[in-house]
């Protein structure tokens, strides 16, 4: 998906900014960048390819490379970014985190009438940060092209500018889809995905954009350029997955949510006679951990790490752009505890079930070391949409996730005029559902947390929050 971080001081911010966006590499894989202001040298950038290396690896030497007050930068999931601009509204660096759906049809309005280019990419892909700022030019300031730009995408798009005068524009997208977050300190201000990379440079906790709102920053000056819409659709899933635990998001703690998710599947499976055999309850790593210890605890069955994932080398496993890598690379990071799985019933919570590949493999492997039995849990609904908004669970075909796949294998296109019942794990639909899952993963049971439940988790009002990759609707 994608996160950045700037910051606007009286003092030099490059090593702030270089920790700063390195506590966004849980966000991205690809590229990593970094774009810094000072009078004397102007604006500086650099971009490097961390697929197979640490972000703070590839910008060690960005200390001798960069200096100024004021910098931006982010982690990219596809794009290069920052890009430097040079436009009727002057010279700046931008980043953006988000999804262009409609970005071939932008690009041809734009070519029909500009006269003018792209630069682009192998596969002749355009850069979608390029894209957004070519938007952006059209008008004769920032906040209006800003503003053009965000009713012109079909998507998302969370906006970072670092002007030639030193001052940062921060944009919110126009529903809220993903945070902006704002800290202050005695010099100056940050803007950032993650709240907790702020706090850890010194910045307390200042101001959370609003949908659609528009800030500046300088060191003395926070200026709303335009306020904040009314209607947000924030991203649930960032909770359940995505953000990082010591977050916070509209006022909630990512760790404390998740916690609270897993009590409240334990309760509805209490309701339900089970988990009395249980030997453990255990999460999948990393982020199933926390749902499993709110699960453990309001079950009162031990939490246990039956297998420990090997992360000095590869912290994720999803780094390869091939599918088989990336299933060897998940493979040979579950280190067992075998004193943990023979002969032990087992009970294991998932942040989600997306295509369900790893997971599959990862239940073979607690057999084979001689687990009685792996029950799972997922913290989410059945994820029956690919997500139009944000980089998760963006496949080929909406048939890639295995709810899709399962509901029409059993009743082909007419089953598809009834995911909302398959979702619900109390009709008959939902049932088979859940037993035909069962089947091919060889799951002693399952069962995944309802949309009421997992709205409780967070609590933040319903109809602020996206549920479109479980409900479909907008």
């Amino acid at each position: 998906m994608g996160g950045f971080l700037g910051i606007t001081s009286k003092k030099d911010c490059i090593l702030d900014v270089f920790f700063g966006v390195d506590y966004h590499s849980h966000l991205g894989t690809r590229r990593g960048g970094m774009a810094a202001y000072s009078q004397e040298s102007g604006l500086q950038r650099e971009i490097h390819n961390i697929e197979n290396s640490p972000f703070r690896t590839k910008f060690a030497k960005v200390f001798d490379e960069m200096n100024g007050n004021s910098a931006i930068g982010c982690i990219s999931d596809y794009d290069p970014q920052p890009l430097l601009i040079r436009s009727n509204l002057g010279n700046y660096a931008i980043c953006t985190v988000g999804t262009i759906n409609n970005y071939e049809q932008l690009v041809n309005q734009f070519l029909s009438f500009s006269g003018g280019h792209f630069c682009t990419m192998t596969g002749g892909n355009i850069n979608m940060t390029e894209l957004v700022a070519a938007m952006i030019n059209q008008k004769s300031s920032f906040t209006e092209g800003i503003k053009f730009a965000q009713k012109m995408i079909d998507g998302t798009a969370n906006i970072l500018i670092l002007r030639d005068d030193g001052s940062i524009i921060a944009a919110r997208d126009r529903l809220g889809r993903i945070p902006v977050i704002i800290g202050r300190n005695e010099n100056g201000y940050c803007v950032t995905f993650e709240s907790f990379a702020y706090k850890k440079l010194g910045y307390w906790d200042e101001k959370e954009l609003g949908p659609g709102e528009i800030v500046q920053l300088t060191p003395d000056s926070l200026t709303v350029l335009s306020g904040p819409g009314k209607k947000m659709r924030m991203c649930a899933f960032l909770w359940s997955y995505y953000g990082y635990p010591t977050s916070n998001y509209e006022g909630v703690n990512v760790e404390v949510m998740r916690a609270r998710n897993g009590a409240i599947m334990a309760e509805a499976d209490k309701s339900k006679g089970f988990h009395d055999d249980l030997d453990y309850v255990s999460g999948v790593p990393d982020s199933g951990t926390p749902h499993a210890i709110g699960y453990a605890n309001a079950c009162k069955v031990p939490f246990a790490r039956p297998y420990i994932k090997y992360t000095p080398t590869w912290m994720r496993s999803f780094m390869p752009t091939n599918q088989a890598d990336r299933n060897k690379i998940a493979k040979m990071k579950q280190i067992p505890v075998h004193e943990l799985i023979e002969g032990k019933r087992l009970l294991f919570v998932d942040d989600s079930i997306v295509r369900g590949t790893q997971l599959k493999e990862t239940v073979e492997f607690l057999y084979q070391h001689g687990a009685k039995s792996v029950h799972m849990r997922s913290a989410c609904p059945p994820i029956m949409y690919g997500c139009k908004y944000l980089n998760f669970s963006r496949a080929t075909s909406d048939m890639d996730l295995i709810a899709r796949k399962v509901v029409m294998e059993l009743e082909g296109d007419e089953g598809m005029k009834y995911l909302h019942e398959y979702s619900d794990g109390k009709t008959e639909r939902g049932k088979k559902l859940r037993e035909t899952i069962c089947k091919k993963f060889n799951f002693a049971s399952l069962d995944f947390q309802s949309i009421e439940g997992l709205m409780e988790a967070i609590g933040v009002e319903p109809c602020k929050l996206c549920t479109y990759c479980w409900t479909g609707k907008e």
